[in-house]
């Protein structure tokens, strides 16, 4: 496909960004995350060798790529507390500066609840003047400002309560929801509420890798359940106040596929995957979407023996050890588009890539399959690669680097782009 030909299937409007979460760039966060991060980062360090912190993945650590170089790392304690995280918090206007060089017209950040409101009702100012100095600077660099309004950290003081377990928890959500609306949103057109519902359900409340760290099915259907709740509600609130501003969530989505096509207990188990991971909470909140935002990094392959636990290629693999298909977004923005026909952004897409061998190849064929899927009426209008910056990546903590800036935090958090990122700002002038 020639340059020409790509001029002609991405809109001129088309927004190329990258995404960030709060939690894991800002740093001096108090939330139930620092909370147990300290509580477990001595656990995780001491098994790490031998329970990888994804259950969900059918890897050990001493299987992963990266394992001889990176051991002594993922055995250190420190590396699963966040701290300091990277400085963005106070390193913004530079990382922005980053953006503009390049050439993304588009930004998805997070604002941190846990900092808006430390104790219940009561509202830092400081804060929030934070965050709208925030917005202004990304509008002064014509960069649109995606703002995601939870990204699976807490209040100590909403956790305490219960957090989403509880229904009657929802009243502080909609004053939270409330407050960011009146504050933050007049210079807003794009607003994420939720990132992720499915993966925080899951894996606090059944997996019990992250938060509260539970397994306990009743909790994560009462969770789940309170989320389309939260979604909806603050649909409703937004609306109320700003009719035009385009309102959605970040769904983490998988191309799940039958590991023998023909296979009809394979294909059963398959869609009974599709549908609980990739379209439940999005069915129970489809009037509440203006748009479809979703976050791939997964082809998964079923068999019907293995129930739940995909049987994935071997090879090639990201340093988390996950199965690298890059196209496999192609056939999962084609099924969106059939599901509900409203604009779609990839609001996530990203790998864990020390070195830098797979980035370039995988956004190339990124570009590819979503080139294919316009090019099929699919109405795709943004993508944002995961992550801007090297960050806290949860329960694995700071040893995957999923930047398109490598930040060294042994060094004042000296950020410095990546060769793959490079070439992508190449090749965004392009299209």
């Amino acid at each position: 496909m020639n340059e020409n030909q790509d001029t002609k299937i991405f809109p001129q409007n088309f927004f190329w960004g990258a995404s960030t979460a709060s939690h894991q760039v800002e740093g001096g966060n108090h939330n139930q995350w620092t909370v147990w991060e300290l509580e477990n980062a001595t656990e995780l360090a001491k098994t790490a060798a031998h329970k990888y912190p994804m259950a969900s993945r059918s890897f050990t650590l001493s299987q992963l790529p990266i394992w001889h170089t990176h051991r002594d790392i993922i055995q250190d304690p420190n590396n699963y507390v966040s701290g300091n995280g990277v400085e963005h918090y106070k390193n913004y206007k530079e990382d922005f500066s980053l953006l503009t060089s390049l050439n993304m017209n588009a930004f998805r950040f997070g604002v941190e609840w846990s900092r808006l409101e430390p104790e219940e009702g009561k509202w830092n100012e400081e804060a929030l003047a934070h965050y709208k100095q925030y917005i202004s600077e990304l509008r002064k660099r014509q960069i649109e400002p995606f703002i995601n309004l939870w990204h699976f950290t807490i209040p100590v003081w909403f956790a305490e309560k219960g957090g989403f377990e509880k229904s009657a928890n929802l009243k502080y959500w909609d004053r939270y929801i409330a407050k960011i609306t009146e504050e933050l949103l007049g210079e807003i057109s794009y607003v994420i509420t939720i990132n992720e519902p499915n993966v925080y359900a899951s894996f606090g409340y059944l997996i019990g890798e992250h938060p509260p760290g539970e397994q306990d099915p009743i909790k994560f259907v009462r969770v789940f359940w309170n989320l389309t709740r939260a979604h909806r509600r603050a649909y409703k609130i937004i609306k109320s106040i700003y009719p035009n501003i385009q309102v959605g969530m970040a769904a983490q989505m998988a191309n799940i596929q039958a590991k023998r096509p023909h296979n009809m207990l394979d294909g059963m188990i398959t869609k009974w995957m599709r549908y609980f991971w990739n379209w439940w909470f999005l069915r129970r909140t489809r009037k509440q979407q203006d748009f479809i935002g979703f976050n791939y990094y997964h082809t998964d392959y079923y068999r019907f023996e293995h129930a739940i636990k995909p049987e994935n290629p071997k090879v090639p693999l990201n340093d988390l050890g996950w199965y690298l298909e890059p196209e496999g977004i192609y056939p999962l923005l084609l099924r969106i588009w059939s599901h509900y026909k409203r604009p779609i952004f990839i609001t996530e897409n990203g790998l864990a890539d020390t070195d830098d061998k797979y980035r370039r190849w995988w956004i190339e064929e990124t570009i590819v399959a979503m080139e294919r899927a316009i090019s099929e009426g699919v109405d795709l209008r943004g993508y944002f690669h995961w992550s801007l910056l090297d960050n806290f990546e949860w329960a694995y903590g700071w040893w995957p680097k999923f930047g398109l800036v490598e930040v060294d935090r042994k060094n004042g958090m000296k950020r410095t782009i990546r060769p793959s990122a490079k070439w992508f700002a190449d090749r965004i002038k392009q299209l």
